[in-house]
């Protein structure tokens, strides 16, 4: 017989905790269901279907747990509540009981894709993904959004905000009810199709979990549950933080390690998706959560009294649990601080993550931009992105959506700033400062993919170098240090992607769209990211060069803002005849076309920075040119 099923823990609460249940669209209590306590402390009921087959509970309802806590009486969501909804014109939440009829469910057509070799990720947010001011539905990223990253050329999607959180702004990383998909966005089941969808393209999709920390939120969230802040947290500062006004889990209860542990298995059985972002990992490994802290590759650093042991030992069961049950799953840890082993399987003695999140990249590439062009160092350049621990798989970026929010400046803005407004339009006079930018953007991505992982990640609309930041609808807030931040009079106008400027071939931003794409397909066709063969053969500080090849492939960059080198030597180590694979300056790319895409380049035998063969190139100004060995 079927069971419905409720249960929570928790040491002080009362005998006299009840489960309310509201039919749907009935604000009148209809019924109180009374939980017990067992030997482990966990309280539960156990309902079996009526006598006709039927749920005990209908679909729909809304469910709360009543309890006589030791701050009084208090009405929370079911810790394990499967979906959760804010009913118009309400502030708080309603746990829904969801058990739809069997003709209802999605049935998932579609196999699941094998783990490619080489991960190209599209990180994306459903409800800012319209071009429209409004939050957008899985639905609507399903029919509009999948079909555009699959042609761009990358092989995975990363959704974000996917845990249900109340407050739209804090992009999904305050999480409330963490079995919930966000009813933002539709129902379990159009989260369902959306994977499903993603499946038949041939995507893999990615879950940005959050089991760093949960929402400070005592009214919806995990937060005083049982009328405590020991609940699922440390106690005190330790289960506070104070950065992110949030709350820190206790990885040493094993009520907490079953909740998280059962999060994640979930989230892979129910949805098909194909593997999580852990957010927050550098946070969860060090008591000091990575703040003011220096991480300089001294060992002491990452084994000494600052480190959470139990939250390490966490990381390590939840990578077993994934890759023990769904061995294809793919985990990628966000951690700055380059802890030893990360990336090593469980069963090595490691943490269990397939890939490090290279995060240190994106925060060099701002600190570059903040100079004048002459000051940019090719060797500082080249240190950050090839400083990794061997044999541990990195997914590069040159920025995420960490530098596309409000108060921040994406790449793009860094470079053109206000000229993007005005001189985006190819019938209308560049500048020298977009012809800069435009010319920048290119080569710190392609040299960023091309030396900076095994794996690359792109936030949406960052390829095309989207004109504006982002900026959740929002009020007046005020913080917990009583400083009061001003709203945005909860517009919706800087929180969506413009997708069209990207598709409109008049516009500068269709150059940049179609060089990312560009990027993508040479990755498919060479899979150079993956492969053993990488050697720098060349970073002129005077020239401002750096060439390097990696697979089959040479690159040859040229960062100085106005020489340009005939007869350029190059290095390689493949004798033969090399073509054009990919050049920056192509018009279509909204270059100057100074490359010809149809020249022969034949190597000659003597070594030449350190290899044994070389050719000579023309090396316009801010570009970059691949070469490939021709294979006729």
């Amino acid at each position: 017989m079927f069971l419905t099923k409720f249960y929570f823990y928790g040491e002080t609460i009362s005998l006299y905790s009840l489960i309310y249940v509201a039919l749907p669209f009935d604000f009148c209590y209809t019924n109180i269901l009374w939980l017990s306590q067992n030997e482990f402390g966990v309280w539960e009921i156990f309902l079996p279907n009526n006598a006709d087959g039927s749920p005990p509970i209908p679909h729909g309802s809304r469910v709360k747990i009543h309890m006589d806590t030791p701050l009084g009486i208090k009405d929370s969501i079911p810790a394990w509540i499967k979906y959760s909804v804010q009913a118009p014109g309400e502030i708080p939440y309603n746990g829904i009981y969801y058990d739809p009829p069997e003709e209802e469910l999605y049935v998932f057509e579609h196999p699941q894709p094998k783990a490619p070799k080489s991960l190209r990720i599209y990180e994306s947010h459903v409800g800012m993904s319209s071009t429209e001011p409004k939050i957008n539905t899985y639905a609507s990223f399903r029919d509009d959004v999948l079909p555009r990253i699959k042609k761009l050329g990358y092989n995975a999607v990363q959704i974000m905000a996917i845990q249900e959180h109340s407050y739209y702004a804090c992009f999904g990383y305050h999480v409330t009810n963490f079995f919930a998909p966000s009813s933002r966005f539709g129902t379990p089941e159009e989260l369902k199709s959306l994977i499903d969808k993603a499946h038949e393209l041939g995507l893999l999709v990615l879950m940005d979990i959050v089991h760093s920390h949960a929402s400070n939120n005592v009214l919806d969230g995990l937060n005083q549950f049982d009328g405590t802040d020991t609940h699922y947290f440390h106690p005190g500062s330790r289960g506070y933080h104070w950065m992110w006004d949030s709350r820190l889990f206790n990885y040493g209860n094993w009520e907490v390690l079953r909740y998280l542990l059962s999060n994640a298995r979930w989230w892979l059985d129910e949805y098909k998706f194909d593997g999580f972002r852990f957010d927050g990992v550098t946070s969860m490994m060090y008591t000091h959560h990575g703040l003011q802290a220096t991480f300089t590759g001294n060992y002491s650093e990452y084994f000494g009294f600052a480190t959470d042991v139990e939250a390490v030992i966490y990381l390590m069961l939840v990578n077993d649990l994934v890759h023990g049950l769904f061995p294809e799953a793919v985990t990628i840890g966000e951690d700055v601080s380059g802890m030893p082993a990360f990336c090593i399987p469980v069963e090595d003695g490691g943490v269990g993550f397939n890939y490090r999140l290279q995060m240190a990249i994106a925060d060099k590439w701002i600190e570059i931009l903040k100079l004048q062009d002459e000051d940019w160092k090719m060797g500082d350049i080249i240190h950050t992105l090839t400083n990794r621990r061997w044999l541990e798989k990195c997914v590069a970026y040159a920025e995420s959506h960490d530098q596309a929010l409000v108060g921040d400046k994406t790449i793009a803005f860094w470079l053109m700033d206000k000229d993007m407004y005005d001189f985006m339009a190819l019938d209308r006079p560049s500048t020298p400062q977009i012809d800069r930018g435009i010319a920048l953007h290119k080569i710190i991505r392609l040299i960023t993919m091309g030396l900076g992982g095994e794996g690359y990640l792109n936030f949406m609309g960052n390829e095309f170098g989207h004109p504006e930041w982002i900026d959740f609808p929002r009020g007046e807030q005020r913080l917990p240090n009583g400083k009061v931040v001003p709203g945005n009079n909860n517009s919706y106008d800087k929180c969506r992607r413009r997708f069209d400027l990207a598709d409109a071939d008049y516009l500068r931003y269709h150059g940049l769209q179609e060089f990312d794409q560009a990027m993508q397909h040479l990755e498919e066709k060479y899979s150079f990211m993956t492969s053993e063969h990488q050697y720098i053969s060349k970073q002129d500080e005077g020239d401002k060069m750096i060439v390097f090849e990696r697979g089959d492939l040479v690159f040859v960059f040229n960062f100085h803002w106005s020489n340009s080198y005939f007869d350029y030597r190059v290095g390689c180590f493949k004798p033969g005849k090399y073509k054009v694979a990919l050049n920056s300056d192509d018009k279509l790319f909204g270059g100057f076309n100074r490359i010809d895409p149809a020249a022969e380049y034949f190597t000659n035998e003597g070594m030449y920075d350190n290899r044994s063969s070389s050719f000579l190139v023309y090396a316009p100004s801010r570009t970059v040119v691949v070469y490939a060995l021709s294979e006729d």
